[in-house]
């Protein structure tokens, strides 16, 4: 008898969830214990077994789709099983497949009648698409394709470099065979589950399948028969980003970063000889550039200059408007779409508190005394606001339409520049950490992050941030929240200057710390005794070591 398997809550606070994988396809054999798919949840993407077994006879929520919780998932039985009852007695969202029957051929062509099934396409034909590489990610840019159609793909190959929201990440495939077609150019961005690429054996006609997605880039068609008609494709595919036209009329291959670095310098890519795979010009080939060898005509920014004549009075500059136009990353444009919703639903108010930093900066010189130890003023800030959050719980918090969650559990995210903008790496339960385990994880996330090799899932669940500018010497500033954190610290730099102490006028060291609030979430007088806490703490270090 067939079995209705519906939308799990994987979390005590989901409502709802997205089919961000299916591991099987309809008519896969399923044993007990099988994972079926990776389904997100609010908090996670998790894994979720089969707990019957049978075939797979029927797929409810097709991969990339949300739907509530026990909305209808899928349908296990017996090969070949009428299941028209069970699908009809069901609002499900439009199924991928169904399994064909005797009594209900004309069934399938009203369920799916566009979509091509799975047992559709040719033997050996894989369809890849666009992957949600991060939890916030809802469409990806192709930096740079590293194959082209008509390579051999292997298991593990690096396919592409993917740029998301967060960061720009390689892309592997899981799959051998031929790349047979590319549905996204470099440069084009695509929402999560457009086509991306078709891999299967050499040879193999894709054209309906391509045909029947809808992709975020003009699609490449494969296998081209000679290396002269891939050429022709591609010069006619709008504002190509790395392939630039040479004198001759040929492609150069360029790594973004490196056309980047290039333009900056005003560096022409055919006077380059690239390093990287057929040759393909890299950034240590642009850096390594030396200008003697490269034409007298090398493109320079126009200069002002200034003219006059004799009988002149004024001075009458000369010259050319000069601008520049740089595409928006992925990157850049979640970061505007994040920090204006943020700013324009939370009400902000910060609070400004002015901290003496004499005893800190004395037992910073002794613990930096030790060996194989280096703790700096943020890791102290970081440290102070762990402990001063389990003190003030309503400030560790976030907002929801229908109640506020306080959050026990402290994840301090901490804001880094990068390139291309902002990431905030998180410290998991900062609270539990020593003074050098967080400085250690700081400096290995802030690495990491710099040279874009960090995780999705570090980049997830913060409670509370902490943006340090004090090492530009601002000495103080306010932040939007991060949501769905409730606050945002802002830490200035450490200014010498006049203080009174003990009715007397002396040299003393202090910072600003600045605490932009949600006023939703905490009010005013919440906020205060949070920051004269953690004033407290960084004040007299000795307490965050009790």
């Amino acid at each position: 008898m067939a079995i209705k398997i519906t939308m799990p809550r994987l979390s005590d606070t989901m409502t709802e969830g997205t089919v961000a994988t299916w591991l099987k396809k309809v008519g896969d054999k399923i044993a007990e214990g099988d994972i079926l798919a990776e389904i997100e949840t609010d908090k996670a993407t998790m894994e979720f077994e089969s707990f019957n077994e049978g075939t797979l006879l029927y797929i409810g929520i097709p991969a990339g789709e949300t739907a509530p919780v026990d909305s209808l998932l899928a349908i296990i039985g017996k090969e070949g099983e009428d299941i028209s009852s069970l699908i009809s007695g069901d609002a499900a969202p439009t199924p991928t497949a169904v399994t064909p029957t005797a009594t209900e051929p004309k069934k399938e062509e009203v369920l799916a009648p566009t979509v091509p099934t799975i047992e559709a396409l040719p033997k050996g034909v894989i369809v890849v698409t666009m992957p949600r590489l991060s939890d916030t990610m809802t469409e990806g840019t192709v930096a740079t394709w590293l194959k082209k159609v008509g390579d051999k793909i292997s298991e593990g190959d690096i396919l592409a470099e993917i740029e998301t929201d967060k960061a720009t990440m390689e892309f592997e495939s899981f799959n051998q065979g031929t790349l047979l077609y590319i549905g996204i150019e470099e440069g084009s961005t695509a929402a999560v589950d457009s086509l991306l690429a078709i891999i299967g054996p050499a040879g193999t006609d894709v054209s309906a399948i391509a045909a029947n997605h809808k992709t975020g880039g003009a699609p490449q068609t494969a296998p081209a028969k000679t290396e002269e008609k891939e050429v022709v494709s591609t010069e006619k595919t709008a504002e190509p980003v790395v392939q630039e036209p040479s004198t001759e009329g040929q492609r150069i291959l360029a790594s973004p970063l490196a056309k980047k670095i290039a333009s900056d310098k005003g560096i022409q890519l055919n006077q380059v000889k690239g390093s990287g795979e057929n040759g393909r010009i890299v950034k240590s080939d642009i850096e390594n550039f030396t200008p003697a060898t490269a034409a007298p005509q090398a493109a320079t920014p126009a200069k002002t200059e200034t003219t006059t004549t004799p009988a002149a009075k004024v001075f009458v500059p000369a010259g050319e408007v000069f601008t520049e136009e740089i595409k928006n990353s992925q990157m850049r444009k979640i970061i505007a779409k994040r920090l204006a919703e943020s700013l324009f639903t939370a009400p902000h108010y910060n609070l400004v508190i002015e901290v003496t930093m004499d005893d800190a900066m004395k037992s910073r010189a002794i613990i930096n005394s030790l060996p194989d130890t280096k703790v700096s003023f943020n890791d102290m800030v970081i440290k102070a606001c762990a402990l001063a959050l389990k003190k003030h719980p309503k400030i560790n918090s976030q907002w929801r339409e229908d109640a506020i969650i306080i959050n026990h559990h402290v994840n301090i995210g901490v804001a880094v520049a990068v390139e291309d903008g902002l990431v905030v790496p998180v410290l998991k339960f900062t609270d539990a950490m020593s003074l050098s385990q967080i400085g250690g994880n700081v400096r290995d996330l802030a690495g990491r992050a710099k040279n874009k090799k960090l995780l999705p899932t570090e980049m997830e669940g913060s409670t509370f941030t902490v943006s340090n500018l004090g090492m530009f010497g601002i000495t103080e500033f306010n932040s939007i929240i991060n949501q769905p954190n409730s606050a945002i610290l802002s830490v200035g730099a450490i200014v010498e200057k006049p203080v009174v102490k003990n009715g007397e006028i002396v040299v003393g060291n202090t910072m600003m710390l600045s605490l932009a609030c949600d006023h939703r979430t905490i009010d005013g007088a919440t906020g205060a005794q949070f920051l004269q806490t953690l004033k407290q703490y960084i004040e007299n270090p000795i307490t965050m070591l009790a």
